[in-house]
């Protein structure tokens, strides 16, 4: 399936923006271009951002085809890179708001873990939030979103791995 012109220049434009590079142990070492560290191999941060609503039920939602990593996944969790000059709860917020609509929430954080795939090498910061607020998806990202229980969103396939560790993340710490 063909993507569109505005998906394209998006992905572009994503692949340009300056995201935090750091090492093993997530001590930040500069700012790559997000291509670059992938192409490369190296480490960046990221944010996963478990959306519920006030049910229970976890916002999940399927990835546009553009998307460097993972095209056409069901995703778990709202969120994205970590940008240069920034820290994981300001990431956090952009990217729910961005992706989702849902700003002005109380996240919680879960905590982190390191990601190692060839492609998507990442330090991870677990975030939740509630919200019955109407979801807004940013259409070059997001191409269908529901709210699932938990049990629902543990069937989805193809499903984001990196996502399934921060679902395991949260299930932990939450308890």
């Amino acid at each position: 399936m063909a993507i569109s012109e505005r998906e394209a220049a998006h992905r572009a434009a994503s692949d340009a923006e300056r995201i935090a590079w750091v090492d093993e142990q997530d001590r930040l070492l500069g700012e790559l271009p997000r291509a670059e560290l992938r192409e490369r191999g190296l480490i960046g941060r990221g944010t996963f951002i478990l959306l519920f609503d006030s049910a229970g039920r976890l916002c999940v939602h399927r990835r546009a085809l553009s998307k460097a990593v993972y095209p056409g996944y069901w995703d778990l969790a709202a969120g994205g890179m970590v940008a240069a000059g920034e820290g994981y709860a300001e990431s956090a917020e952009r990217e729910l708001e961005e992706e989702l609509g849902i700003a002005g929430v109380p996240l919680v954080e879960h905590g982190r873990f390191f990601f190692d795939e060839p492609g998507n090498r990442l330090w991870c910061a677990v975030f939740s939030a509630v919200s019955d607020a109407p979801l807004r998806l940013q259409p070059e990202e997001v191409l269908e979103a529901r709210f699932v229980d938990l049990a629902g969103a543990s069937q989805l396939q193809p499903c984001c791995p990196d996502s399934q560790h921060a679902l395991q993340l949260y299930l932990r710490t939450a308890a």
